[in-house]
């Protein structure tokens, strides 16, 4: 099997979203594009916001769980629906729309609309322009916080209103705008058709180890790994500093073997998450 064939059945390619199609859309469009059986993506962004959509590759969707719930990163324009000052904005999302905040999912979301806590670790405004009452900010939260809500919550503490007018995501977890792998759907076709993909998808191990502790163990051992056993601490290349419940990501030599629970038991090191099963030629 080829290195393409592997990428393939076991990559990312970090979209560039356009406005207008749907998350699941563009994941879709991607499959087709690629000819491969399966895609997901790491993330829903609304119809009209553009930006980082992560999109995982036939075996690697079942990695999701994995890259899901991580920090994302948004910068937009919002419009107050009268005029405000911007100190007394900045004074409003400082009090109210910093740290753990409460949220409920607006009517049209797709998850049961009760309140929850989403963590917000960073608010600022860019640009102010008080005669057009519109602002450009950046926003740095935890994965399921609503944006288009977080500004209506805003314009409601500040008894104007307030509504979302354009968003871009331009992180999601380790993925990022800013890299050279990121591209937008004609980019994706070029690379195609110029025969260029292994220039922008990226290996799902190696994403992995962006997130979790990377862990070496004995070449010689990745047959007993592929069929479930545990790894015990002899088979270990050099010791890690990990604690009991971490996750750690596995390789023998070069060679991603899957994901594993730290256990730190005499006859059992760590358990078996998810194995990368042996690809078929």
């Amino acid at each position: 099997m080829t290195e393409m064939d592997e990428l393939l059945e076991f990559g990312i390619l970090n979209i560039d979203k356009p406005s207008g199609p749907t998350s699941f859309n563009v994941s879709d469009f991607v499959r087709k594009k690629l000819g491969i059986r399966k895609t997901s993506h790491f993330g829903t962004l609304d119809p009209k916001v553009t930006g980082v959509l992560p999109i995982a590759l036939n075996r690697a969707c079942k990695l999701t769980g994995y890259f899901l719930g991580h920090d994302k990163e948004y910068v937009g324009i919002a419009r107050l629906h009268k005029e405000v000052p911007k100190k007394k904005v900045e004074e409003m999302i400082k009090k109210k729309f910093l740290g753990v905040i409460k949220q409920t999912p607006p009517v049209r979301s797709r998850v049961k609309r009760e309140e929850r806590e989403r963590e917000i670790k960073s608010f600022e405004i860019l640009e102010f322009d008080e005669n057009k009452k519109d602002f450009l900010f950046r926003v740095v939260c935890q994965g399921g916080t609503y944006i288009r809500k977080l500004l209506d919550d805003l314009g409601t503490e500040l008894g104007v209103g307030a509504h979302m007018l354009e968003l871009r995501r331009i992180r999601a977890g380790i993925f990022r705008e800013d890299e050279k792998e990121f591209v937008n759907l004609y980019d994706l076709e070029k690379a195609i058709k110029e025969n260029k993909l292994k220039d922008i998808l990226i290996p799902a191990g190696e994403a992995l180890k962006k997130i979790y502790p990377v862990v070496k163990v004995k070449e010689d051992l990745i047959k007993n790994l592929w069929d479930g056993k545990p790894i015990l601490e002899k088979d270990l290349v050099k010791k890690p500093r990990v604690k009991k419940g971490d996750k750690v990501i596995v390789f023998a030599g070069e060679r991603f073997i899957g994901v594993y629970d730290v256990l730190l038991e005499e006859n059992k090191w760590a358990k078996s998450e998810f194995v990368m099963q042996p690809l078929k030629n």
